[in-house]
């Protein structure tokens, strides 16, 4: 088992950055991918981004070149460093790991991010 708890998230300006973070503990040896995934009120769950062990990352177009996902293998940590925040970014933010990249074996609890105009 593999728990995941995402931090950071909270109120911005349009234009403002945050940057989450997601501890993940427990049988971490078996996870090779984790992602961000964002669920805005009355939309479907979306990618933001994913990356490997090794450092390979992609990114939906709607964040590319503004998110940056980065994994501190050592401390067992992946962060979302969110630039130029725009209001359609609201939503609520969750951390994902799995097995591979097309596998989503844990969620965490999800963190908030509200970005006013």
């Amino acid at each position: 088992q593999v728990q995941l708890m995402e931090s950071g998230g909270g109120l911005v300006q349009t234009g403002g950055s945050l940057r989450l973070s997601c501890a993940a503990s427990g049988s971490i040896g078996s996870i090779n991918a984790m992602g961000w995934y964002r669920q805005a009120p009355g939309k479907q769950r979306e990618l933001v981004g994913k990356i490997t062990r090794s450092g390979m990352s992609r990114y939906s177009d709607s964040v590319k070149g503004r998110f940056t996902i980065s994994w501190d293998n050592a401390r067992n940590m992946v962060y979302l460093q969110m630039n130029s925040l725009k209001p359609e970014d609201t939503a609520v933010y969750y951390c994902s790991a799995g097995s591979s990249w097309f596998v989503t074996d844990y969620w965490g609890q999800g963190t908030q991010v509200t970005v006013s105009s």
